[in-house]
Order: C-alpha cells, then sequence, then structure tokens
C-alpha cells in the first residue's frame, strides 16, 4: 500500500509538504501542489478517509438535497449544470457528494436526519419551493449550507439576476420596435417563475407599454408541453402580440413549435426569446435567442461560500446574485412597419 513516505522519496518533498498538499493548504504553491498530486495518481496512493477523518474532525462529505416540481430532475440542463459545477470545484477542495435520494420522504426520515447520520461537513439545496419545510429545517439547523434558486432565507443564498433578465429580455424585445409583449411565465409559486414575472412587469412599465389582457400566461412548471399550451392561448386572442418573453428554453421550443403549427413564420411574424441557455437553444430552429443563466459561476460561488463557512466553523448568511447574458441568436427580429 503506498503511503505519504512513498510519495514524499518520490517527489523529493518532506512527507509534511505531501500531507499539506494532498490536504489542500494555501501554504503549499500551486506548482508543488499539482506535482505531489500527479505523483500521488500515478502511484495509486489514495488517503485512508477514516484515519483522515479522525485527524481533521472532517467527513470531507458534502450533502445534496435536489427537489424541483415539474419532474424532470437532473434531466433540466440548468440544474445539471449547477450540480456538475458545484461537484467538480468541491472535489478541488477534496470533498466527494453525498446525493440524497428522493425516497427519504416515503421512508420517514427527514434530509437533515440523513445528512446528520452521514456526518456531511456541508449541505447544498437546490430547490423550487422556499416554504418546503425539509429545506427550512435543514436552514434553522447548525450545519453549514449553502441554497441555490432562492431568496430572502437566512443562509448562504446562490441564484442568477432573475429580475435583471426579465428586464433585458424586454428591453430587448423594445430596441427591436416591439410594444405588443406577451409573456409566458413559470408558475408563480417558483422563485424563478415569479421574479422573471416582476422583471417582464417592472420593464413593462418602466417603458409604459401597456400588458394586454391575456398577454401574461402561466406556463406552469417550465416544460415544453407547458409553453405549447400556453402559445395556444395567447394565438387565440383577438390581438396577439407580435413578441414573446418566456421564463424558460424549455417553454420556449414548446411555444416555437405552436407557433409554427399553426402558420407563424419566427422571427417574421412572431419573435420568441428564452430564457436559460440550454444547449438544444442552438439547434434548433430558428436558433433560440434568449437569456443566459452562467450554470457555472453558481457552481463556483455555492462552493466558494460552503467552504468558507465549513472553514470558519458558523453558518454566514449572505446573497450572491449572479449576472445573466443575452444570447442573440435567430429567432427574434425588427418588427416591420
Amino acid at each position: 500500500m503506498i503511503t505519504i513516505y512513498d510519495l514524499a522519496k518520490k517527489t523529493g518533498f518532506s512527507s509534511t509538504t505531501v500531507s499539506k498538499a494532498l490536504n489542500n493548504y494555501p501554504d503549499v504553491s500551486k506548482k508543488t501542489k499539482q506535482a505531489i498530486i500527479d505523483t500521488a495518481a500515478e502511484m495509486g496512493y489514495l488517503p485512508n478517509a477514516h484515519a483522515q477523518s479522525l485527524s481533521t474532525k472532517k467527513s470531507w462529505t458534502i450533502g445534496v438535497m435536489f427537489s424541483e416540481s415539474n419532474g424532470v430532475g437532473m434531466k433540466h440542463p440548468f440544474f445539471s449544470g449547477v450540480i456538475e459545477s458545484f461537484r467538480k470545484h468541491a472535489e478541488k477542495e477534496g470533498y466527494d457528494l453525498i446525493l440524497a435520494s428522493r425516497n427519504l420522504r416515503n421512508r420517514g426520515t427527514s434530509y437533515l436526519e440523513h445528512f446528520l447520520y452521514r456526518g456531511v461537513d456541508g449541505i447544498m439545496v437546490i430547490c423550487s419551493d422556499p416554504k418546503d419545510p425539509q429545506v427550512q429545517e435543514m436552514i434553522n439547523s447548525s450545519i453549514p449550507i449553502v441554497v441555490i434558486d432562492m431568496s430572502n432565507q437566512e443562509c448562504s443564498v446562490v441564484f442568477s439576476d432573475n429580475l435583471s433578465g426579465g428586464e433585458l429580455a424586454i428591453n430587448y424585445l423594445y430596441s427591436l420596435g416591439h410594444t405588443k409583449i406577451a409573456h409566458i411565465a413559470g408558475d408563480h409559486t417558483i422563485y424563478a417563475g415569479k421574479i422573471r414575472i416582476k422583471g417582464y412587469m417592472d420593464a413593462m412599465k418602466k417603458r409604459e407599454l401597456p400588458v394586454r389582457d391575456g398577454y401574461l400566461v402561466n406556463g406552469g412548471l417550465f416544460s415544453i408541453q407547458d409553453g405549447a399550451l400556453a402559445m395556444e392561448k395567447l394565438l387565440d386572442l383577438a390581438d396577439p402580440p407580435t413578441a414573446v418573453f418566456v421564463a424558460g428554453d424549455h417553454m420556449a421550443i414548446g411555444a416555437m413549435e405552436t407557433a409554427k403549427a399553426r402558420g407563424y413564420r419566427i422571427p417574421e411574424d412572431l419573435s420568441i426569446i428564452g430564457y436559460d441557455d440550454i444547449e438544444m437553444a442552438s439547434y434548433v430552429t430558428p436558433k433560440l435567442t434568449t437569456i443566459k443563466q452562467d450554470t457555472d459561476q453558481i457552481g463556483v460561488r455555492a462552493t466558494q461560500l460552503l467552504m468558507k463557512q465549513i472553514i470558519q466553523k458558523k453558518k454566514i448568511v449572505t446573497e450572491e446574485i449572479i449576472p445573466v447574458t443575452l444570447m442573440e441568436r435567430e429567432s427574434c427580429t425588427r418588427l416591420k412597419k
């Protein structure tokens, strides 16, 4: 079995330096740390997790609780992108993730009880329902925690600038000459849906544009099917819009398919802008103009905030708002006069 002393002999560094490098101590240079890590990988060295836990009083694990309303789960590119970014950066800090099973709810065990039993050093939560009692139980516990895609919580939270994103979409459509702008919204009980609605309403008010009857449609749980049904309602109006801001790319793709099936040309007859910038947005026809959420940066900041709490051994109450950007493609055009 390979030991730290074997690594020290192979690399020429002291056993103390090797130990510090493997435990990510800041007083070891990046070059030295990388050389030791590369050699450890080459020699097949794996630290004894139990011994490591005893010496550091850490389990080197982070619990992940993921729960959303539409049943898509981690197949949704936003959620999978955030979790992958978090995993990648947490692993760089020496941590493994424990993803809690949804079946816990059916077994009479709370997520907090499960994570306490597993001895995790911290918890990362992605949940679309801020009132979820199990989420609140974890937030109110003493375990370091970071929550994604929520606001106004007594803990560390990280989320996209959904308010500015909604305004950015409307301002872009307005710059193209559109004034009859509708919004296919995510359900208002979901934090992101509610804030994007506010962004839409605020931008329309600032531009002194009326929100006409029927122009704000509940698109439900951000699915392709929900977007398709919502677009049917808009196109059935006596005075349909010339542009639509859709609160999610999946919904936008469904909305585009409905419009095309009804004989509308996109963007010549109807401009559509989405939200998320999922990979599929670049491959549909026409390519979808959208508001990009930076899933990698959300994961990075979530990792940093959780690591800070673990190191300081205290919870931090703060909000990190991650900027969004406009991705101009082919689904929007200037209104013909």
